[in-house]
């Protein structure tokens, strides 16, 4: 049985939260908990990624019975199902033509984790003192680490870093990545947006989370907005 704290808020320098959450309740059936950061001009941002959490969600409760057994599969078909959604939306109007999300999709079954990624919004795993990392941006800058070109503290500077080098509903199909990961008593899993991660250090975020077991969203978002706030903030705990 899984317990979930959200907290999303819009930051210091944006008009609107294009951020979008769904999380369970602890009682559902399906421990589901799903992420998204839109892009794209004239409210387009909103409008998708509010559009590919309600689609992945609906995509996954009415297949969830009849793919139990592959559940890795459910998750990578919803976020495919949901791209083909936002992006037939944004055809339908130019000014909503460039829109487009990231996704993270969390679904917890029988202590395990299935994950679904795309774009450059994270989840992470703490266990004991240990935070990990359990998604790969698919950004520009995260290219350039790879390659061995920039490390990773000048990453976090990098005047690029917000260039994404895939997202959902701007092209027609899309890969996600999909992974399973043990989710044990003990253990805390994060959601977030990059507004908290481009503020926040990993151990910084990590030290709150185990020092506040249920205000930790709260102060996460607090504190991204004490250091500037730039960008939406979005943080789901599950424990």
């Amino acid at each position: 049985m899984a317990k979930a704290f959200a907290t999303s808020d819009v930051g210091k320098a944006r008009e609107i939260n294009e951020d979008y959450f769904y999380i369970s309740f602890p009682d559902d059936e399906i421990q589901l908990f799903i992420l998204a950061d839109g892009m794209g001009g004239y409210n387009g941002g909103e409008i998708a990624s509010k559009l590919a959490v309600q689609t992945a969600k609906s995509y996954i409760q009415t297949n969830y019975e009849k793919n139990k057994d592959d559940l890795l599969n459910l998750i990578k078909s919803s976020v495919q199902y949901a791209n083909m959604v936002v992006y037939d939306k944004a055809q339908e109007n130019v000014e909503i033509s460039n829109m487009g999300t990231t996704m993270d999709i969390c679904l917890i079954y029988q202590n395990k984790a299935y994950i679904a990624h795309i774009g450059d919004s994270r989840v992470y795993r703490i266990r004991k003192e240990v935070i990990r990392r359990l998604t790969k941006d698919h950004s520009y800058v995260q290219q350039l680490v790879d390659e061995g070109k920039i490390t990773k503290e000048e990453s976090m500077k990098h005047p690029k870093k917000n260039m994404l080098m895939k997202a959902l509903g701007c092209t027609t199909f899309v890969e996600p990545d999909v992974s399973v990961h043990g989710f044990f008593r003990g253990d805390t899993l994060l959601m977030c947006s990059d507004g908290l991660t481009n503020m926040v250090p990993e151990q910084e975020i990590k030290a709150i989370i185990k020092e506040n077991p249920t205000d930790a969203t709260k102060l996460l978002v607090q504190r991204a907005n004490d250091l500037g706030g730039k960008d939406n903030i979005t943080a789901i705990i599950i424990r």
